[in-house]
């Protein structure tokens, strides 16, 4: 036990499920669509749908979008910063089957057209879970270095790029792999004691059968 997990985080609003985590999987969701987004579709399950006003979730989302941290002073004007920024947003309360009661589906896009959808839950303490990126299943909790790597599922390419890593030094804590279909689109959850420089993602990006790879920092 650390006194992260004694104090809770330091942040802006009255819980850090509801304001913390909310404003970290905004935040992921950010950084895997990789460039600023122009609209943001969010979709709020369970408490979050319930209270998200009097809790400020939906600011905190919205700030997480525009990359700021839990406890940004600005949190509390984020929708108008969005309004301000060229960013729409829209906010639905709905269900998402087997969800945490503080689970979010945020779908961004940019101004390429490109998007993503991430689903992550706000698990207490300011602590999140993802769960899903563009409707595959993922396990990450944004607390280390974590690679997303959209790849053809194909033989070898898990050990391709576990080589990368290795050659760098880089330990593998946290492993997960999850496919469309045999053949198929599929994403590797890699998360990593430490951290490593861009190229090394750059190098991974360029390996065959590669779509994607992205390197998130902790949140």
């Amino acid at each position: 036990m650390n006194v992260f997990d004694i104090l809770g985080p330091v942040m802006i609003g009255p819980s850090s499920s509801h304001t913390a985590g909310a404003a970290r999987i905004g935040g992921v969701a950010r950084a895997l669509l990789g460039a600023p987004a122009v609209r943001a579709e969010i979709l709020l399950h369970g408490s979050f749908a319930k209270t998200y006003r009097g809790h400020g979730t939906d600011k905190a989302l919205i700030a997480g979008i525009m990359g700021m941290a839990p406890d940004d002073a600005r949190i509390r004007r984020a929708p108008e910063l969005a309004r301000e920024n060229g960013l729409r947003v829209s906010i639905a309360a709905g269900e998402i089957a087997g969800a945490h009661p503080n689970t979010a589906r945020v779908t961004l896009t940019d101004a390429k057209g490109r998007s993503v959808t991430v689903v992550g839950s706000s698990v207490g303490g300011g602590s999140i879970l993802v769960t899903e990126v563009n409707g595959m299943d993922v396990s990450f909790t944004g607390q280390h270095t974590t690679l997303i790597v959209l790849h053809r599922d194909t033989p070898g390419t898990i050990a391709e790029v576990t080589e990368v890593l290795a050659a760098e030094g880089v330990n593998i804590c946290n492993f997960r792999l999850s496919r469309r279909c045999r053949g198929g689109e599929a994403v590797m959850t890699i998360e990593i004691d430490g951290a490593f420089g861009g190229d090394v993602n750059e190098r991974i990006a360029c390996l065959p059968n590669i779509y994607s790879s992205t390197m998130l920092p902790p949140v």
